[in-house]
């Protein structure tokens, strides 16, 4: 399953998205993290050394690789330089998996050991000062994007992307992509505005969003969250020493963290799991083609020189028993 964390800046938002993927680790399970957020610390979270993180292949860098690869032996798309950040899935198409090897993984993932197991962490690169000026930031989260909508994934499976709040995402539907959106708000006024963003734009699209409360330091902060976002509100998370530990760079193994902060990560997933069990492959396709031609008329057509719409395959459905079916 695909699942978010958005956040303001300082919300907390890389902590809890790295506590959430250690907690998957810890349960064996198969984890892909993607760090795309504008500002690059999910490597470092997850106890890389610095140097480590900063030398992580950037996903934008590879993206003629992702593309060339992607594209496989479908018609539709004529060449690689035709196909844009939303271009969907056909027959012929390559598709992803979380556990498989592909040269999608072994130009942009590196491996992160952690206390229980290891994961796969992609990075989308850093806005650094050369993009000033002539892109912005969903531009970066393009190559993300193309590997969501052409990624096959199970019920056991997990795929957490670090993510900003910001509008960028909501340009090309990348928010779309997700099982469950964890929105990680402070008890201010700032962190519902956030919230309150989120919720409109995502609103017509039956995304499913959840808060969770972090630097929540008594009872007036929860009562404040849970007056400002109501039901959305799933759970709380409070001061951690072993979260000062890690920030310190020097963590205790995660078997040490909190046990009321175990039951949060726990909560989290149960919520994401139940959230993939009502997954619908034909409106998460539907969604995709839908974006994908809103995209192809406003800038694509015209920056490839190519009808876009045309890459739209009606009989395909993405979905896993498609991808086992053509595995095999």
């Amino acid at each position: 399953m695909k699942i978010a964390f958005v956040g303001k800046g300082g919300s907390g938002k890389t902590t809890l998205s790295s506590l959430f993927i250690r907690h998957l680790a810890a349960t064996e399970s198969p984890v892909v993290a993607v760090d795309a957020d504008i500002n690059q610390h999910l490597g470092a979270a997850l106890g890389m050394p610095e140097h480590e993180a900063a030398a992580m292949p950037a996903m934008g860098a590879h993206l003629p690789l992702i593309k060339d690869y992607l594209r496989g032996s479908n018609p539709r798309i004529v060449s690689a330089d035709t196909m844009i950040k939303t271009t969907p899935p056909g027959e012929g198409s390559r598709l992803l998996r979380v556990r498989e090897d592909n040269p999608v993984y072994e130009a942009c993932a590196r491996t992160v050991g952690l206390d229980d197991g290891d994961i796969r962490l992609m990075a989308t690169g850093p806005f650094t000062e050369s993009d000033l000026g002539v892109s912005c930031y969903h531009s970066k989260v393009g190559a993300v994007e193309l590997c969501l909508n052409h990624l096959v994934d199970g019920a056991d499976e997990y795929v957490v992307v670090d993510m900003t709040a910001g509008s960028d995402s909501f340009a090309s539907g990348l928010f779309t992509r997700f099982d469950m959106t964890f929105l990680v708000a402070e008890p201010t006024r700032k962190g519902v505005s956030v919230y309150r963003q989120y919720k409109e734009y995502a609103r017509d699209f039956g995304v499913a969003l959840k808060v969770v409360g972090n630097k929540v330091q008594g009872q007036d902060d929860l009562d404040f969250l849970r007056a400002e976002v109501g039901d959305d509100l799933l759970v709380t998370v409070g001061h951690s020493d072993w979260v000062r530990a890690m920030e310190k760079g020097r963590p205790p193994r995660f078997e040490l963290l909190e046990a009321e902060n175990r039951m949060s990560l726990q909560a989290l997933q149960d919520a994401a799991d139940d959230s993939y069990a009502h997954r619908d492959w034909d409106r998460y396709t539907r969604q995709m083609v839908h974006f994908h031609l809103r995209n192809a008329e406003s800038w694509g057509n015209a920056k490839t020189g190519a009808d876009l719409a045309a890459q739209v395959d009606p009989e395909f459905v993405l979905g896993e028993p498609l991808a086992v079916a053509r595995l095999g």
